[in-house]
């Protein structure tokens, strides 16, 4: 029997169907095999832990078959409880798979504290990205004379002056005394002109 005979004869067909089921089965098992062992189509929704303990954030994720790991502490927020859960990654609503890890960070038990920089002399328009990037606050902004415009005269918190150096809360808020620039040359005349004695 010649090669074209057979490729047309009924012995092949059937060795190729034959072929073609086994592959069929093969491939479907294989599907369910991956399916089970990637646990396909069974997600779970993230919850949202802000404002949770990490006692609470344990039973909640073990409840879920989710686990949890503790990155750091953040810098004290007021909006959050201390000791609470600040910020998350998945974030809420996000569909995991079984046992996802889900990272947290945890509100610190206070505000750290920063040593006030020294703004004496300084520009309003430099003292204030000073303030912030220490984590301190722009509060009340008042003049008094003083020939320099807009220089840093005295700093305040609470109603307390400040030295440069003193240690205080961060998101403290700083008053600043500017100079108004009043001081000019017609005081500094006439302030000239009271020394000078009297012509006879």
């Amino acid at each position: 029997m010649s090669f074209k005979d057979y490729i047309k004869s009924k012995v092949f067909l059937v060795q190729v169907f034959v072929a073609l089921t086994i592959l069929f089965v093969l491939g479907y098992l294989f599907m369910h095999w991956l399916t089970f062992t990637t646990d396909h189509g069974h997600e779970i929704t993230v919850p949202n832990l802000a404002k949770m303990s990490e006692e609470q954030v344990e039973d909640k994720l073990d409840d879920l078959d989710l686990d949890y790991v503790l990155l750091d502490s953040v810098d004290f927020n007021p909006a959050f409880p201390k000791h609470t859960v600040v910020e998350q990654d998945p974030l809420p609503g996000a569909k995991v798979k079984i046992n996802r890890k889900v990272y947290i960070k945890i509100n610190s038990s206070g505000f750290t504290m920063v040593r006030m920089p020294n703004l004496i002399e300084k520009t309003y328009r430099q003292a204030v990205p000073t303030l912030k990037s220490l984590g301190l606050e722009e509060g009340e902004i008042t003049y008094k004379p003083y020939l320099g415009k807009d220089m840093v005269m005295e700093m305040h918190c609470n109603g307390k002056k400040l030295n440069p150096g003193d240690k205080i809360f961060k998101s403290s808020k700083i008053d600043l005394v500017l100079g108004d620039g009043n001081v000019g040359f017609e005081e500094q005349t006439d302030t000239i002109s009271t020394e000078l004695p009297n012509e006879q």
